[in-house]
């Protein structure tokens, strides 16, 4: 029977609908209403205690009559119809705009926050970029510092024997020279400056004294062992291993730099104090800011004292048998430094001779550099003698 008139109700929905009938329309739904609610309540009507107790049973009716007053009083008040009048009023293609312009400032604010994350993410990759730099640098330093102590190492090694110094055997020495220019080439200037301390304060610059049949090293009785300028033998000889590099603000003090070639070196900033440079050749160097406390650029009596001058060989031959070329010193000729066309702008501690010195044979370019002046000092580089000196040297360094 129920079903029968469950049926009757969705007939007469159906039939109300299609005729627009609403008198039999709200029939038909009061018969489907009246039929299917309680059988459906009763059906659900056991559960409903286990899934909501009686608090929430109470909350959820509240909130239905709630609800339905308040659409009630909307009703009422006319809210409803007060919508659909603003609504039938509305301009919208004005409403259109402002959703178009709504669009552009949207995308603008896109593009601004992608923008922004690109550039957070520039920043990053920039700041991981400079820590993987620094880590690089500070492993490039442990590797080097590594590899100069393996030389430190080798290089005591292979001077040292069982009874003290190296003895004169030149393969012994061609290894020592060998090694040393190959390190030079492959580290920094800090480093190349670690190495020449190192070097210097072990004596194996300084041409020493050594017995003509044995070959060994002679003390001079005071824990030490005789220099020998003129036939001393050098364990390392530089040449030109430090020409043309950079030295720039380095500590080089108390360093035997004596007949080594830095030709165009960069020397400016270092610190050259008590150094040796006699014999150096520092044509076109630069000392700015150095240091040169102490620092010997000749031997001998500052009026007699003259640089070195390239070899015989290197000289034409009208005045190859001319000059003697072998340094003397006790007057102090032929021992000097080369020193023309340095800088010497803003150098330190220059003493009265140091400056006597450079300003009578360092050219006309390099006098206006040295402090103080070189008023009433004699340009004595224009001398027959010493006019094609520092082009011989120059070639021979290019060649």
């Amino acid at each position: 029977m129920t079903i029968w008139l469950n049926l009757i109700g969705i007939v007469a929905i159906g039939c109300g609908l299609w005729s627009k009938n609403i008198g039999l329309t709200v029939a038909g739904c009061a018969i489907a209403l009246g039929i299917s609610t309680p059988i459906i309540y009763r059906g659900i009507r056991p559960n409903i205690p286990k899934s909501l107790s009686s608090l929430q049973r109470l909350r959820l009716v509240t909130t239905i009559t709630l609800s339905l007053a308040i659409v009630s009083l909307l009703k009422i008040g006319g809210f409803f119809s007060y919508i659909g009048g603003l609504s039938t009023h509305t301009d919208w293609n004005m409403v259109g705009g402002l959703g178009l312009w709504s669009g552009a400032i949207g995308q603008t604010a896109i593009a601004t926050i992608a923008a922004f994350v690109s550039w957070r993410q520039y920043i990053v990759s920039r700041d991981l970029t400079i820590e993987q730099n620094r880590l690089n640098r500070q492993q490039n330093i442990i590797t080097q510092q590594q590899t100069i102590d393996n030389y430190f190492q080798g290089i005591s090694d292979l001077v040292l024997d069982d009874d003290g110094f190296l003895e004169d055997w030149p393969q012994e020495r061609a290894f020592a020279v060998g090694r040393t220019a190959a390190l030079l080439g492959s580290i920094n200037a800090a480093g190349k400056a670690r190495v020449i301390r190192f070097l210097s304060r072990s004596k194996l610059l300084t041409p020493l004294q050594r017995d003509l049949r044995l070959g060994k090293v002679i003390l001079n009785g005071n824990g030490g062992y005789d220099e020998d300028r003129i036939s001393g033998v050098r364990v390392i000889n530089l040449g030109v291993m430090l020409a043309g590099i950079d030295l720039a603000q380095n500590d080089l003090r108390w360093t035997d730099l004596s007949d080594a070639n830095l030709i165009r070196t960069n020397l400016n900033g270092c610190n050259l104090s008590q150094a040796n440079l006699s014999r150096t050749i520092l044509y076109q160097a630069k000392l700015i800011d150095a240091d040169l406390k102490g620092t010997r650029f000749f031997y001998g009596d500052l009026q007699l004292a003259s640089p070195r001058i390239p070899t015989s060989d290197s000289l034409p031959l009208d005045t190859a048998a001319t000059l003697e070329s072998r340094p003397d010193y006790i007057t102090g000729k032929f021992s000097g430094a080369v020193v023309e066309d340095v800088d010497f702008t803003n150098v330190l501690h220059m003493s009265e001779e140091q400056r006597q010195y450079c300003c009578a044979w360092c050219g006309e370019a390099s006098r206006r550099t040295i402090p103080g002046g070189c008023q009433g000092i004699l340009n004595r580089l224009l001398s027959i003698e010493y006019s094609s000196s520092a082009r011989s040297f120059d070639d021979d360094y290019i060649g």
